[in-house]
């Protein structure tokens, strides 16, 4: 199975865990879809099981979950390099992917959490278009927004198990900086660790390069020169991948799972991608509720220290 949805003990964690039965979530979805309707710039109407897991991924804060759409279709708008031709069967995107493995793996740890693990193919390559790469990521997010029956926390494996240093340097810091806008304003996920495993000790200067724009480093733990059995301490041995000592199956295959998955919706992607703000001149003068207009300085004027 692609994604194992969560036990009845995993949803009452989660529920407890963002205070769920102390709203009443029904209505927030109706305010958000009346609210939706009051905005010029941002679509009508959206799928109310999306809305479900944008809330649940807001800990049920309106305002905050207001916040996330705005910008998650503002984003679908001004960041075509991302959520633009999303069909997994361009060239560009194949030979990514023969370059690139990961998978969201299919089980969920007792308390709730789904873990997504991400390598290199092969050790010797070509840099690939990184905004491609973010791409194809936020494709499966999006997937996820339809096909998780329920919100869940997330963790983030990255195996360096490739020369970091010679790629880092080809990448463009502005799609770094896009990225982690997009991940932090505009998705509705509860990341709760990021584990860098045969991570060289240049690792310590990406992150010092990626600090100024995302708030992870209190929850990333890094293992740096060989993959430890530490990584056990947090994430369940038995649900992993078999390259991990996991008993998930391989991550080929897991991968190819999520390949065929996302070939099988190349119709709604292409739906989907209609369903943006409207940033024309009628509607901006209306205003926006976010800083469209600051944001749009902030890509232009970024600095890297």
């Amino acid at each position: 199975m692609l994604l194992v949805q969560p036990t009845l003990e995993q949803k009452t964690f989660i529920r407890t865990a963002l205070d769920e039965n102390s709203h009443n979530i029904q209505n927030e979805i109706e305010i958000l879809k009346k609210w939706l309707k009051e905005q010029p710039h941002l679509p009508d109407t959206w799928d109310e099981h999306c809305l479900f897991i944008f809330l649940m991924g807001c800990k049920f804060s309106l305002e905050t979950c207001k916040k996330k759409l705005e910008m998650y279709f503002i984003f679908r708008t001004t960041l075509p390099e991302f959520f633009a031709n999303r069909d997994v069967r361009t060239p560009e995107l194949k030979e990514l992917i023969k370059v690139m493995q990961g998978a969201v793996l299919p089980d969920l740890t007792s308390d709730g959490k789904r873990i997504s693990i991400a390598r290199a193919a092969k050790y010797d390559f070509e840099t690939p278009n990184i905004a491609d790469m973010v791409k194809l990521i936020f494709m499966v997010g999006d997937l996820r927004l339809k096909l998780e029956e329920t919100g869940v926390f997330d963790v983030y494996i990255a195996d360096f198990n490739f020369p970091l240093a010679k790629h880092f340097y080809k990448i463009n810091p502005l799609v770094l900086k896009k990225m982690f806008m997009c991940v932090q304003e505009a998705f509705p996920v509860i990341i709760k660790e990021v584990h860098l495993i045969n991570a060289p000790p240049f690792i310590e200067f990406v992150m010092n390069v990626i600090k100024p724009f995302f708030s992870l480093a209190a929850r990333t733990h890094a293992n740096v020169d060989s993959f430890s059995e530490t990584l056990y301490e947090f994430v369940p041995k038995n649900i992993l991948p078999e390259e991990y000592g996991g008993n998930a199956g391989k991550l080929s295959d897991l991968q190819d799972q999520w390949i065929r998955t996302l070939e099988e919706y190349s119709t709604w992607f292409e739906k989907e991608e209609n369903i943006k703000a409207d940033l024309s001149m009628t509607t901006l003068k209306n205003g926006l509720r976010g800083d469209y207009r600051e944001l749009e300085g902030s890509f232009r004027n970024l600095c890297v220290d």
